[in-house]
């Protein structure tokens, strides 16, 4: 009796480690992959042309606020009272202007790089997805962010622990 229990939880100890060993996992570097790709690289060289047009637009900008304080603390004893709320509000604005063009800047320049790379990532996790099933790995890994980049849906247990919670 002692040696058919032992027999059958030898089975199936034997049958678990089998299933466990079925499951192939992978790693990638995804920050070395993105870096090799020439689609990066001309990415990276648009969205520095975007940023220096943007550079360039504000420092002329910045010119023409410098100037206009220049302007306002050379004549300022010249201008009646109305002149200089006329030239302070005007060069408040500008401040405003400046401040305004910054942050809609920063904004377009992080909508750009979103815009450039988004293609470029779908086509290296299409890669990694193709490769991924045609090796049959349950799971691809990314090492330079510790995350999983494919995962085989057989593999999703959602819906049991949904299930576990009643939910």
């Amino acid at each position: 009796m002692k040696i058919k229990k032992i027999i059958i939880l030898s089975f199936l100890a034997l049958l678990s480690f089998s299933t466990f060993a079925q499951n192939k996992f992978g790693y990638i570097d995804s920050s070395e992959l993105l870096s090799l790709m020439p689609e990066k690289k001309t990415a990276e060289g648009e969205l520095q042309t975007f940023a220096k047009s943007l550079e360039s637009q504000l420092g002329a900008m910045q010119a023409e606020y410098q100037a206009s304080v220049q302007d306002y603390q050379a004549n300022e004893a010249t201008y009646t009272d109305l002149v200089k709320q006329d030239k302070i509000a005007e060069i408040t604005n500008l401040e405003q202007r400046i401040q305004s063009f910054q942050q809609n800047a920063q904004n377009a320049l992080q909508k750009k790089e979103q815009e450039l790379l988004e293609p470029i990532l779908a086509k290296a996790r299409t890669a990694i997805e193709d490769v991924a099933k045609e090796g049959e790995f349950t799971y691809i890994f990314d090492s330079s962010m510790g995350s999983i980049l494919y995962a085989d849906e057989n593999e999703n247990v959602m819906s049991l622990v949904k299930k576990r919670l009643g939910l």
